[in-house]
């Protein structure tokens, strides 16, 4: 069994990846919908989404061991 300090350094170590992680997402979509979509936003939704999907398998595998 993992310690409460453990437990909150994990989740708050998840909460950065999120946050990073989409703010990352979202700029590369824009880039790359602005370079090669000029009216359609297509990756700024798409990518943040896959990577939402990602983490949501990651916490269902790490949860149900």
């Amino acid at each position: 069994m993992k310690s409460n300090k453990e437990l909150l350094f994990q989740y708050a170590g998840f909460a950065t990846q999120l946050l990073v992680g989409l703010g990352v997402f979202v700029y590369v979509g824009l880039w790359i919908d602005k370079y090669f979509f000029k009216s359609t936003p297509i990756f700024v939704w798409l990518l943040p989404l896959f990577l939402l999907i990602s983490l949501i398998i990651k916490v269902i595998k790490d949860t149900s061991k």
